[in-house]
């Protein structure tokens, strides 16, 4: 089950993402996405854990937990649209 997990301190490593839904399960992979140019975090990221089931309760545990001193978002991943921007654009 691929997670989004939004509004994270700057200073959120792969590692400490990978730590905090651990206890949840077994995570397969923790990612926090980060500017190409500068290397800083972005602010969110993305966690991938092996059963559905133990992504459901990492999401409704930790969805609104204050972490670092900031309230994270944390759902079901969206799949990312195929396409262009210009795809549901209407002329």
């Amino acid at each position: 089950m691929n997670i989004y997990v939004g509004n994270l301190d700057y200073e959120t490593t792969n590692q400490s993402l990978h730590n905090l839904f651990a206890e949840f399960g077994n995570v397969v992979n923790a990612n926090v996405i980060t500017d190409r140019d500068s290397g800083r975090s972005k602010g969110f990221g993305f966690v991938e854990m092996s059963e559905k089931s133990e992504g459901i309760k990492a999401i409704s545990k930790l969805n609104g937990k204050e972490v670092n001193g900031r309230e994270i978002k944390v759902n079901e991943a969206q799949q990312k649209p195929s396409g262009g921007s210009n795809q549901n654009r209407r002329w």
